[in-house]
């Protein structure tokens, strides 16, 4: 199935607050549930429209996706139901009550007495410079995350032993009260939600089911990045509990800034000196780019601060094969010493009659010489 508009799919306009579109997500929620709704549509439908929340209700992934839409989204989505339950239940938690709070059957599905729990997502800030932004490029990543335990293979015992079922819960990790349509559950307090107490511990992980462990990844970094944008890399971060999903890291970029060029958007700006016979007369000039050598021309009677674009010189469209343009911001350069010939020159110049600032003098010359 396509992608719909994020802001259309939850039914609010592009200028709505918070409280709407949390508001517009329950709704859908609500309708798109693969409990209450039978259409083999529906599912996917339910996933598509968490992620637009996930964006939307991001002040940052909104202003990306407002920019450049789906294009500056990689990696954002869901992979089944069960992972939106993961990532979202403190948001389900306050619309329905713990988990998904729907009744019983999607609850079996998800095995919701298992303590199965995606890992926890990751964030790592990655430092690149202005060149790697512009054209891309790949990145060596080293961070520590947290993994099952190897040696009791996440169920916290010592070899051999078995955990113990609660006896508060019977091993179900949850309490359940029934309010209507809405079946409520919230974890029990007395084994947290587990379902089993651990009465022999593994010597390794402390009876914790995890340990620390240094991953190194390659994180690929597309043109045209900007700062302060985030690349999702799925399933890179803290290993899940009890079979769950590993979480994500997401990767915050941070880009160093360029002695030569600024950049706006996908333009970028350029200062270039002229002298002022150059400006004066015209003529061509050339200019470096990112990529090599562009020949412009500069008109005659250039003014200080002109400016001459030169198209697809720019920064990449993220996802897109279009370019920004350079912008060649001209800086007409007065000497401040003269040699006795070039002053000659100026003089007889400025006698002409063609210098403003002799009009200037001439005008305040009559006003102040009328008596």
């Amino acid at each position: 199935m396509s992608k719909h508009d994020y802001y259309e799919l939850l039914g609010v306009d592009r200028s709505a607050d918070e409280s709407t579109i949390k508001s517009a997500y329950r709704k859908k929620a609500l309708e798109y549930h693969p409990d209450r709704n039978s259409d083999p549509k529906a599912e996917e439908l339910f996933k598509q429209c968490a992620e637009a929340y996930e964006v939307l209700s991001d002040r940052n992934k909104r202003a990306r996706y407002d920019q450049f839409g789906h294009a500056g989204m990689s990696g954002q989505g869901f992979q089944d139901v069960s992972d939106v339950f993961s990532s979202f239940s403190d948001i389900f938690e306050d619309f329905f009550g713990f988990g998904s709070a729907f009744g019983s059957s999607f609850g079996q599905r998800r095995g919701r007495g298992s303590a199965v729990r995606k890992g926890a997502d990751l964030e790592y800030e990655l430092h690149i410079d202005f060149r790697d932004a512009v054209f891309g490029v790949q990145k060596q990543v080293a961070y520590r995350r947290q993994i099952t335990c190897t040696r009791c293979h996440g169920t916290r015992c010592r070899d051999g032993a078995k955990p113990a079922s609660c006896a508060a819960c019977h091993g179900s990790g949850q309490m359940r009260k029934t309010q209507g349509f809405f079946s409520i559950a919230t974890p029990c307090s007395a084994c947290g939600g587990v379902g089993a107490v651990i009465n022999d511990p593994c010597s390794r992980c402390r009876g914790k089911g995890h340990v620390s462990e240094e991953k190194h990844i390659t994180v690929k970094i597309p043109p045209g990045i900007d700062d302060g944008m985030r690349l999702r890399v799925g399933g890179a971060g803290d290993g899940g509990r009890g079979g769950g999903a590993n979480g994500d890291l997401h990767v915050l970029l941070r880009i160093g800034a360029s002695k030569r060029y600024r950049r706006r958007d996908h333009n970028l700006f350029v200062s270039e000196d002229i002298g002022i016979a150059h400006a004066a007369l015209g003529g061509k000039m050339q200019v470096k780019t990112l990529t090599g050598v562009e020949n412009i021309t500069v008109p005659a009677g250039t003014q200080h601060g002109d400016q001459i674009r030169i198209r697809g010189q720019g920064v990449p469209v993220l996802g897109g094969s279009r370019h920004g343009d350079l912008i060649v911001e001209l800086k007409v350069v007065v000497p401040r010493k003269l040699k006795r010939e070039q002053r000659e020159l100026l003089e007889k110049f400025a006698t002409l009659g063609d210098d403003p600032s002799r009009k200037h003098d001439s005008f305040m010359h009559r006003i102040f010489s009328h008596d």
